[in-house]
């Protein structure tokens, strides 16, 4: 790090501060202006969603068997217009460029070699292909440097473009056809396509300017998907084939060495044309929703500039190649690791949800006494004074190992055993009773601080249980119903504070049904968030309601689940899965570091604690 000075006084905002911080994983497709025709298997060109070119495709009607078009159409981010055709009406061709200088390659009929240029008005013939370019697809930021990749019948071929000829170059390693690619003719990404009759790949290779290398692979194979990105260290996979005729909407973002599933498309389509030279800027154009049929919608993805990391506040200036560089931390890098074992195994477990991974609290639970708390420094746990009333399936408590409030749960003491209303606020030495909750009940959601805490839903065990709605909020003195819960639910993971919160998952009634809804609370009131991937009860989460981990749980009828997931404030992406699947644990700590503590599997209680740890990394700062 000698190279590196830090420079004072710059502020860098954190996913909790800067909600533009959130995003590629905040972004969503909408809805862009409608083609004048509907098309498939066209190509597409352009930087930004607000200036693209598409061009060639399969219109209607669908007879004759394969009608071609040579239309252009222009994009201003709102509408299209026609301008000039191309020379040589196609449809499977490859495109690269932007709306005012473009390239149109290869496909079919009635050659495969034929290529044509795009000056912002009018389409000219240029020198051929040397290599038919059938189902192939382009690479270009610009019509004087651009490559083809693969095509028909399965090849390895590549060719370059350096603004009046094409030159045969490094082959990729994996033979295929109608591959997906982004970049420049320098640095680029082919990903996806076919390597055997009617079977896709989810192999991925990078190129460097002189050679193809493999890297990790997508998590969905498909062929015939949109893409978009600048260069091989990010980009944009949507939509595609996967054994045809299926279609999805999956959508896939690359950070330079893994994939992670972002917000899906509208609908499922293949066969689309592509802009877009960012992941946080792409264009989905054209394509089809099942075979024969033609598509004038269009799409748009647009992100903030700065994506899905966590900014540390350490930026640095780099002397040698004048470069700012500033640390940060992106979630889908984060592993879980063993952390020290619980002094007594038991599951439906409390926690102090916004503690920290290096000073826990956990609190109840099934193990003998019921009121058994500890704590945790980041190494060890140590034994504290128990709760004045013992109790399990509390579930949470808001706030930090130092001060924390818990309510509610299954009471044994009593008889019949019962869901109590009892509250307890702990001060990081011992546990003194407060004024009761308004309405006794278990296995409910509880987030936020000691002196502002929500907690929400739950199971009256009286006749049931009956699983409720209603929620109650805490100023540190007493209990005061509020908003209720858009559903019933119990047996739910939550996190966040008062005024930004979250509760997934859960189930109704004790019903062996479970839920995958996401809601969130802003203070007032609840409203939708994205979905959770899986349908899940028992499951517990930490951090805030822009960088939350959610993990463990129970799916009906006997799977515990290892399953974590992340939450960027719209939607869940799955990360690194938990060594140990469990149900009823206990989640302290950040998006960052946190840990869960306790639970159970097929065979009972455990005492193992899992930590979760996001890697700091320094990356460039790009200035435009």
């Amino acid at each position: 790090m000698s190279k590196y000075k830090e420079i004072k006084g710059f502020k860098v905002q954190t996913l909790a501060t800067d909600t533009a911080a959130s995003g590629v994983f905040s972004a969503t497709w909408a809805s862009g202006g409608a083609l004048p025709a509907a098309l498939t298997e066209s190509a597409g060109a352009g930087v930004t969603v607000n200036a693209a070119l598409n061009f060639g495709g399969q219109g209607n009607p669908p007879s004759p068997l394969h009608p071609v078009s040579g239309e252009t159409d222009s994009y201003n981010g709102t509408s299209w217009t026609e301008v000039a055709e191309l020379n040589t009406a196609r449809r499977l061709l490859a495109g690269a460029g932007t709306q005012t200088a473009a390239l149109a390659y290869g496909g079919w009929p009635p050659n495969y070699v034929n290529t044509e240029e795009w000056n912002g008005s009018a389409w000219t013939n240029v020198a051929d292909l040397n290599t038919a370019g059938r189902q192939a697809t382009g690479v270009g930021v610009n019509a004087e440097a651009c490559l083809m990749v693969a095509g028909k019948n399965r090849v390895s071929s590549v060719e370059s473009w350096n603004g009046s000829s094409w030159s045969e170059i490094a082959e990729i390693n994996t033979p295929r056809e109608q591959t997906n690619n982004w970049g420049t003719s320098t640095s680029a990404v082919t990903a996806g396509g076919i390597d055997n009759p009617g079977a896709v790949i989810a192999n991925v290779e990078s190129w460097n300017g002189s050679a193809w290398t493999e890297i990790v692979d997508l998590n969905v194979g498909r062929s015939r998907a949109g893409t978009a990105g600048a260069d091989n260290t990010e980009g944009l996979f949507f939509g595609g084939n996967t054994i045809a005729p299926a279609l999805v909407a999956t959508t896939e973002y690359f950070d330079g060495s893994s994939w992670t599933e972002v917000a899906d498309l509208a609908s499922a389509i293949a066969m689309e044309a592509s802009a877009g030279h960012s992941a946080g800027n792409a264009f989905q154009i054209a394509g089809n929703t099942a075979p024969g049929t033609r598509l004038a919608t269009t799409s748009e993805f647009v992100a903030p500039s700065a994506f899905s990391k966590i900014n540390l506040g350490q930026v640095y200036f780099n002397s040698g190649s004048n470069a700012f560089k500033v640390t940060q931390q992106l979630a889908p890098a984060g592993t879980w690791s063993s952390g020290g074992d619980l002094n007594t195994a038991r599951y439906r477990i409390g926690g102090a949800v916004n503690a920290t991974q290096s000073a826990g609290l956990i609190f109840g639970g099934n193990g003998s006494p019921y009121g058994q708390t500890e704590e945790y420094n980041g190494t060890a746990w140590s034994e504290q004074n128990d709760l004045n009333s013992g109790r399990y399936a509390s579930y949470g408590g808001a706030g930090t190992q130092t001060a924390c409030v818990t309510a509610g749960g299954y009471y044994p003491a009593g008889s019949p055993q019962y869901a109590t209303a009892l509250s307890e606020t702990y001060n990081g030495t011992s546990w003194t009773e407060g004024n009761d909750l308004n309405e006794g009940r278990i296995d409910t959601a509880t987030f936020g601080t000691s002196t502002a805490a929500v907690l929400a839903g739950g199971g009256e065990a009286s006749g049931g249980p009956n699983t409720v709605s209603s929620v109650e909020i805490y100023d540190g003195t007493s209990w005061t119903e509020t908003t209720n819960l858009p559903a019933v639910t119990q047996e739910m993971g939550s996190l966040g504070v008062s005024t930004a919160g979250l509760v997934f998952g859960g189930s109704v009634d004790s019903n062996p049904t479970t839920k995958n809804t996401t809601v969130e609370w802003d203070g007032t009131s609840w409203t939708a968030g994205g979905t959770y991937p899986i349908s899940v009860r028992y499951l517990t989460g930490f951090g805030s309601s822009t960088n939350g981990i959610a993990a463990g749980g129970y799916k009906y009828p006997t799977a515990y689940s290892a399953v974590c997931n992340v939450y960027n404030g719209t939607s869940w992406s799955e990360v690194a899965e938990l060594t140990t699947a469990r149900l009823g644990t206990s989640g302290n700590g950040t998006g960052a570091a946190g840990f869960v503590a306790g639970g159970e599997i097929s065979t009972g209680s455990v005492a193992s604690t899992e930590e979760w740890t996001v890697p700091e990394t320094n990356s460039t700062i790009t200035v435009s």
